[in-house]
C-alpha cells in the first residue's frame, strides 16, 4: 500500500480502510492518549473538547467520568461512528460530535473547561490559528493538552510534506504563548519516552 495513501487516511480516514485506520490509530496511540487524559485533571461537571478524536480511543474514558464531552473531527466517517457508538450519551446530553477543524472551531468563547488533542498538530493548516482557537473556546484557568511525536522523531518516517507538517516542541510552545496561554509544561511518563504532551494553561 502506497505511503502517500496511508498518510491521507491518517489525516482524513474514509471508507472501510478508514475504519481500519481508526482501529490502528487507537492501538498505536493508546499510551499517549491515556497519559494525555490524566493531564486533564478533570472535575465533576467539566466540559471537555476533544479535537481530532479519530477512532474514539479516549471517549469511553472521558464518558465514564461525570463530564460533558464534545468531539470535533475532520472526518465525517469518524463523527458518524462516534455518534452511533455513544448514542446514549448523546441522548443524555453528555456528548456531542461534529465535523470541523481546529482553525475554525464552531463554539462560543470560553465554552470548555479543558481541551485535549493527540497526534493532530501535523495536520493543522496553521499552528497559530489552531492555538488561538483553542485559547478562545477555553474558559479562564482551563487547560489545553496537546500530545504529539516531535519533529526529530517524525522526520525519519518520510511522511509527505503536503500532508504532514512536522512540529518541534519549542514551535508548539511558542505558538501557545503567542495565542495568550499563560504557561506551558512538557510532560512525559519517562525520560526515554519519545512523544510529548504539552500542558498549557489559559
Amino acid at each position: 500500500m502506497a505511503p502517500r495513501f496511508i498518510a491521507r487516511q491518517l489525516s482524513h480516514p474514509k471508507g472501510l480502510l478508514g475504519r481500519m485506520m481508526g482501529l490502528l490509530m487507537n492501538r498505536h496511540n493508546a499510551q499517549m492518549n491515556a497519559f494525555a487524559v490524566r493531564q486533564l485533571n478533570v472535575q465533576p461537571g467539566d466540559r471537555i473538547l476533544e479535537i481530532g478524536f479519530g477512532g474514539g480511543l479516549t471517549l469511553p474514558r472521558l464518558l465514564e467520568m461525570p463530564l460533558c464531552v464534545t468531539g470535533i473531527d475532520r472526518s465525517q466517517q469518524m463523527v458518524r461512528q462516534a455518534s452511533a457508538k455513544f448514542r446514549r450519551s448523546i441522548q443524555n446530553g453528555r456528548a456531542d460530535f461534529r465535523v470541523g477543524t481546529v482553525e475554525a472551531l464552531p463554539f462560543q468563547a470560553a465554552n470548555f473547561s479543558n481541551v485535549i488533542t493527540v497526534n493532530t498538530v501535523y495536520f493543522w493548516t496553521s499552528l497559530g490559528a489552531g492555538c488561538s482557537e483553542i485559547h478562545r473556546v477555553l474558559a479562564p484557568g482551563g487547560r489545553a493538552i496537546i500530545g504529539f511525536l516531535p519533529k526529530e522523531y517524525m522526520a525519519p518516517m518520510n511522511m509527505p510534506v503536503d500532508i504532514f507538517t512536522l512540529r518541534a516542541v519549542d514551535e508548539v510552545r511558542t505558538a501557545l504563548h503567542h495565542a495568550g496561554f499563560s504557561g506551558t509544561s512538557v510532560e512525559r511518563p519517562s525520560l526515554s519516552t519519545k512523544w510529548n504532551v504539552i500542558v498549557a494553561t489559559r
